[in-house]
């Protein structure tokens, strides 16, 4: 113990870290405050930090590549020691984050602590929960199997749909016009390198904002907020009332720390990580890509509304959403903190639990776009084989192997998830039905990594026969105007 405490002494005369960390431990707090009500804030920090340490063990396997990122997967969950629980470890500890973020900020709102003068924390928070779901939703894209594949198809969907920046914002995402092996190393850097350093930043700040202003005092009923005198009242309750945060606060942040712990390790050992399921391939349109647990009231949503709302409800409605949570403690920033005497902040706070529980609900049968029953067997109708040229017939048949009949119709046969094929040329030039083929688009993947170039001039070609007779296939102006004298 004398050797201990010698080479203690020995570094902290050095880095003088010793002072503010028993500073930092000793602040005083409300005695109310020494509550299991605020435990969730170090609960988060310990979920983060578990969160670094199994990510930084999975790092040392993982491979960033879509061709090797699945099979390292498989390495960890098969051949690795424990590294299938590594992973889940991991996997549930992403989502047990992002569960104690968002009930935290439930309690933060329903205390009314983003009331002056932790207008600033209140922001930060929002940032951290943004940037939680960041990191969950990068997670599942690194697991690059068929749900993420599918479900990053659809998120770049809806990047899309923004004016203007929309086709930019794709490609930065995805690393270029298609998903590849650059849309991994996009978000293996997003989930490894950026979202973690802005997390540990934004923690910082968080964390020394809390110290600076104090612990939120409990909210009691007629205890009001005014910024006249809110400061003073605060420092003469915690000079009067207040304890130290170490013992009296510090063992209870402990205790439920341990517990969440011993709640991911029960979650990782009984259930197993997460995936991946089979690997990504275009051409298997039966799958229903079902994010994670938390994205589910979206999937719900995105699948049921009418095509006409979708663009709307999703830049418009998340944006005015996170204005008013921005904003939120500038307009309502003083007043009574207690919720018995908020019921409109209650009542706000049911109705949201009572839609994303209902969303997530039924996200479990809902369908994924269209009603997908087409037959794969289901031969390409006569008409539009007859009388083609051999690299038109060889275009249907690239088409019937690919399968592009499940999800489009040709006469009356086919399946119905994408646009019916049967006048195609009309609606695009043959340089757009490559751009589409090889890029995809909406809920269409793209096939550039799964069409040779000779399969794609002949499925370009086929494509360009389906029109009406009589009817001009559709030509490029530009390219007409060159041509005329």
């Amino acid at each position: 113990m004398r050797l201990i405490r010698g080479i203690g002494n020995w570094v902290d005369q050095r880095l003088q870290l010793g002072a503010p960390i028993l500073e930092t431990m000793q602040h005083p707090i409300p005695r109310d405050t020494a509550s299991w009500f605020y435990v969730f804030g170090s609960a988060a920090m310990t979920a983060f930090g578990l969160q670094l340490v199994t990510g930084i063990l999975l790092a040392l396997i993982y491979v960033p590549s879509a061709g090797d990122a699945w099979n390292s997967l498989q390495i960890l969950n098969h051949q690795v020691s424990l590294g299938w629980f590594i992973r889940a470890l991991h996997g549930w500890g992403s989502n047990f984050m992002v569960a104690i973020v968002l009930v935290h900020m439930v309690q933060v709102f329903l205390f009314g602590a983003y009331k002056f003068p932790r207008e600033l924390t209140w922001i930060l928070g929002i940032f951290l929960l943004l940037m939680t779901l960041g990191m969950a939703f990068t997670g599942q894209v690194l697991r690059f199997d068929q749900d993420s594949y599918w479900g990053l198809g659809i998120g770049a969907s809806i990047c899309s749909r923004v004016p203007v920046v929309g086709p930019a914002l794709v490609t930065l995402m995805l690393g270029g016009p298609i998903i590849a092996g650059a849309t991994l190393s996009r978000f293996f850097a997003l989930h490894v390198f950026v979202i973690p350093g802005l997390l540990m930043l934004f923690v910082g700040l968080h964390v020394l904002l809390v110290l600076k202003l104090g612990i939120n005092e409990w909210p009691m009923p007629g205890r009001f907020v005014r910024r006249a005198d809110y400061l003073e009242k605060y420092h003469d309750l915690t000079h009067r009332e207040g304890v130290p945060f170490l013992p009296y606060g510090i063992w209870k942040d402990v205790v439920f720390s341990g517990m969440i712990l011993l709640a991911i390790a029960a979650c990782a050992l009984y259930f197993g990580p997460f995936g991946p399921t089979g690997q990504p391939d275009p051409r298997i349109i039966q799958t229903a890509p079902r994010p994670d647990f938390f994205f589910l009231w979206l999937y719900a949503l995105l699948s049921l509304l009418p095509p006409s709302l979708e663009t709307p409800v999703l830049l418009i409605g998340p944006m005015i959403a996170l204005i008013v949570l921005l904003l939120l403690p500038f307009f309502s920033g003083e007043g009574e903190k207690s919720w018995k005497r908020r019921p409109i902040a209650v009542l706000t706070i049911l109705l949201i639990a009572v839609t994303l529980g209902t969303f997530t609900n039924m996200a479990s049968h809902v369908p994924w776009s269209p009603v997908m029953d087409a037959w794969t067997g289901a031969p390409i109708p006569a008409k539009f084989v007859s009388g083609r040229t051999p690299l038109q017939v060889q275009g249907a048949l690239v088409f019937k192997s690919k399968q592009c009949h499940n999800c489009h119709a040709l006469g009356d046969s086919g399946g119905k998830r994408g646009p019916a094929l049967d006048a195609v040329a009309v609606r695009l030039t043959g340089d757009q039905l490559v751009r589409q083929v090889l890029q995809g688009g909406g809920n269409m993947p793209a096939y550039g990594n799964n069409l040779n170039p000779a399969e794609t001039a002949a499925l370009v070609g086929f494509l360009e026969s389906l029109h009406p007779s009589g009817q001009a296939p559709a030509r490029d102006a530009s390219r007409i105007a060159e041509v005329q004298p």
